[in-house]
């Protein structure tokens, strides 16, 4: 099984944002931390499970097994839906990805417990360009 954490963070609303994204399992470690366009972070969290579950894909097709600390996205995945049009694009591409797995979870979790993802994120909106 593979385990994704992920994270995106803004420093403002927008502002400059970045994506922490954390694999591990099945032999894997791997760690990205990637400037994004400046947005808020609704989106930036969106954009984190997307780039995350491309990299998943690259690695398995079998358990995945995700982790966020926003619960908007995870709601979003859990019922397949979202209401604001801006994620609507982020949402279904996510969706598409999801079902490539023979079994995927995903997991709200306290910023606690995401520090690896979130630490990533941050220093991803403090990278130099």
């Amino acid at each position: 099984m593979i385990e994704l954490y992920v994270d995106g963070a803004s420093a403002g609303n927008p502002g400059k944002s970045g994506i922490g994204i954390f694999i591990k399992g099945e032999g894997h470690m791997l760690k990205i931390a990637e400037k994004i366009e400046p947005t808020d972070n609704h989106t930036a969290e969106f954009q984190a499970l997307l780039r995350g579950l491309e990299e998943t894909a690259k690695l398995t097709s079998g358990m995945v097994s995700a982790r966020s600390d926003s619960q908007i996205v995870v709601m979003a995945v859990e019922k397949e839906f979202v209401k604001n049009e801006m994620y609507k694009q982020y949402l279904s591409r996510i969706l598409t990805i999801v079902k490539s797995f023979d079994f995927f979870f995903i997991k709200w979790i306290p910023d606690t417990e995401n520090r690896a993802a979130d630490a990533l994120a941050r220093e991803a909106i403090h990278a130099k360009d």
